[in-house]
């Protein structure tokens, strides 16, 4: 009986003192929430989990991308930036992960930060043979434009946003005035949502330009539809992204890629932590649904990932080990 309890307290003790060594190897860290919405969700949703998973002390700090990634790579803070868009660090990144500071972890979008033209699903589900743009181009009947409902209609992004240059040049590629299109410019973020959703209250074509992650595509289904070309990056930076290109191709736009990045000295002190950081990620069409709830309930970010947590536990317990889900299901 003594050998059965001292064995007994000594697995015991074990499991604490390995419950306690990984909320110290994890011990304190600084998270970047950026300043958009999707970024500040995953910030977030990373503090709860870090903390009620694994025994961390999280600390937010504001963040964007450029600050952000200088800081942590000339100065080691933040420990983590969850959603970082890297299409415009790649050389530094590269330099920075080749001299061992910084560490590239979880593809937190696994479908990237994506852009296109969309039409609405109730139209592509009526109009089964339009799958590519060219394909929209020939129905100019089902795309009215809001002020002259005999023309067809293309909303361009508001000017001044890199997209206004680039979906003007495609335009122009695709000859789409000479078939009957004008290219709208909604004036502001908002007027292009508030197409969207005025077609979707009358049950009427929408052609343009949208991205996602975002919420406007969680509260309507869209279609994001081909360019029926692969994406020619040296023709996309010399000419589709150039304004008033002189001789503009039909393009496709690229995808973003978009991964968590953590300093070395935190990967070497997180332990099991590492783990998580590694493997989470979510597709466009979840992030797009939790932006809507966010926006429909006027929520913080705090509260979306709640919410997210209380919800989705099909997608983010596969991140964890199950002792560890269970804790934070406790913490809920």
């Amino acid at each position: 009986m003594m050998k059965l309890l001292a064995s007994t307290m000594l697995a015991a003790g074990l499991w604490a003192f390995a419950g306690s060594a990984q909320a110290a190897g994890c011990g304190e860290v600084t998270i970047a929430e950026m300043n958009w919405a999707s970024a500040g969700v995953t910030a977030h949703l990373d503090k709860f989990i870090l903390e009620k998973g694994y025994g961390c002390t999280a600390t937010l700090v504001a963040g964007d991308i450029v600050p952000t990634f200088a800081s942590m790579n000339e100065k080691g803070q933040p420990d983590m930036a969850p959603e970082m868009w890297v299409s415009s660090l790649r050389v530094p990144l590269a330099k920075a992960v080749e001299e061992g500071r910084l560490i590239q972890a979880a593809k937190i979008l696994n479908e990237g930060g994506v852009e296109g033209w969309w039409i609405p699903k109730f139209l592509a589900d009526a109009h089964p043979d339009i799958r590519t743009v060219q394909d929209a181009l020939k129905h100019p009947d089902l795309f009215p434009a809001p002020k002259d409902a005999s023309k067809a209609a293309i909303y361009n992004c508001p000017s001044g946003w890199n997209c206004h240059v680039s979906t003007a040049n495609l335009y122009r590629a695709l000859g789409a005035e000479q078939l009957g299109f004008e290219l709208v410019d909604p004036g502001s973020a908002t007027g292009l949502d508030e197409s969207i959703a005025s077609a979707f209250e009358q049950k009427i074509g929408w052609l343009g330009y949208y991205w996602a992650p975002t919420s406007i595509l969680g509260r309507y289904d869209m279609i994001r539809l081909s360019f029926n070309t692969e994406h020619d990056k040296a023709q996309w930076d010399t000419c589709t992204a150039v304004p008033d290109c002189p001789d503009p191709k039909v393009n496709s736009y690229p995808t973003s890629d978009v991964y968590t990045l953590v300093t070395k000295a935190f990967s070497e002190k997180a332990g099991v932590a590492m783990d998580y950081v590694k493997n989470r990620n979510w597709d466009n069409s979840t992030v797009n649904k939790i932006l809507a709830w966010m926006e429909t309930n006027k929520a913080t970010n705090e509260d979306a990932a709640r919410y997210f947590l209380e919800t989705y536990p099909d997608i983010w317990t596969k991140w964890v080990a199950p002792g560890v889900a269970e804790k934070i299901k406790a913490a809920l």
